[in-house]
């Protein structure tokens, strides 16, 4: 078996991309292009099985790598199961230490699963799986819009849709969940390389909705539909978005125009661009993601002088809460 680069996405809510090395059962990710997480496990336990669904084995972590710090590794078990697991690792390892610079990797998650709208139209992408064993279908179809989105998201256009109460974000996901209708169903696709989907299996799917194919057009390149919406909740979902920029800038087969606006977006979240800039593409104005992380150096810097001259400030409420330029997961 060969060693395979890919990128597979963080999906329901959207929160970005895995960049990952695989061999047989040990993977390295990263999720900024900097910082890596090798993981090992032994899948020859599922071999005797016989599962409807798919059955998951617990990882064991190999260890760490940056190329700042070098490899950190994790705990070492005396079995021969993890003698054949270290051999995966160690070959993960190499290969990460000769391609760690090439990322990102091409994305391979082509089986697509889809909230569907009341007209059998894909509203909102719930997951995506780079193989075809690995579909699903004892899942909820619910979309979610993110812990992180529930707490910062914010968008003007609640003041005319005379919703002050819940939160923007929460708003939304209740929103699109009954866009589904009341028997809500999802619908997996192959998106072929034109971008088409053919049908496949579904959760509770209409039988006259199985086996289609549905062109480019019909999947929505930002992961929520902005079809069938009033003028209000449309702008609500543009706000969303915008607010999700520093992630969607993340994806590869954005339009020049759509990378454009996002990258402007973007700007609004400096420590995000900052985070994941080294996994986007080429950019539509590079000027955009510079003058971003110039933005986020000077504020972190600001941040660390002031920290340091406030000399009240207890280690334990420093370590609850980090400067504005600490990590921060979607």
């Amino acid at each position: 078996m060969s060693v395979e680069c890919y990128a597979p996405r963080l999906l329901n809510p959207f929160r970005g991309v895995t960049n990952t090395i695989r061999y047989e059962s040990a993977e390295a990710v990263t999720l900024d292009g900097v910082h890596w997480d090798i993981y090992v496990s032994n899948e020859k336990l599922l071999d005797d099985l016989h599962q409807s669904h798919r059955v998951q084995v617990s990882d064991i972590r190999y260890g760490s790598w940056s190329l700042e710090s070098g490899l950190k590794r994790g705990p070492l078990f005396p079995s021969e199961d993890f003698r054949l697991m270290e051999e995966m690792g160690a070959t993960v390892y190499e290969h990460l230490t000769r391609v760690h610079q090439k990322v990102p990797f091409p994305f391979q998650d082509c089986f697509e699963l889809w909230l569907l709208d009341g007209e059998g139209r894909p509203l909102a992408l719930l997951e995506s799986v780079v193989s075809e064993h690995e579909l699903d279908l004892d899942r909820s179809v619910a979309w979610r819009v993110g812990f992180a989105a529930c707490e910062r998201f914010a968008s003007p256009v609640m003041q005319s849709l005379g919703a002050a109460s819940p939160a923007a974000g929460e708003y939304l996901m209740r929103y699109i969940n009954a866009r589904a209708g009341v028997s809500p169903a999802a619908q997996w696709f192959w998106r072929l390389p034109n971008g088409s989907g053919i049908g496949m299996q579904g959760i509770d799917l209409p039988t006259a909705w199985e086996s289609r194919t549905l062109d480019l057009a019909a999947f929505p390149a930002l992961f929520l539909s902005q079809l069938g919406h009033d003028e209000a909740h449309r702008q609500l979902i543009n706000d969303f978005h915008a607010w999700q920029a520093p992630w969607l800038l993340l994806l590869s087969h954005l339009d020049l125009d759509t990378r454009r606006l996002l990258e402007r977006q973007a700007r609004r979240q400096a420590f995000e661009v900052m985070k994941h800039h080294r996994l986007y593409p080429p950019a539509a104005d590079e000027n955009e993601i510079k003058a971003a992380l110039v933005e986020a150096i000077l504020r972190r810097s600001q941040a660390d002088v002031e920290q340091s001259q406030d000399n009240t400030m207890s280690t334990y409420y420093i370590e609850l809460h980090p400067s504005p330029g600490g990590d921060r997961s979607i």
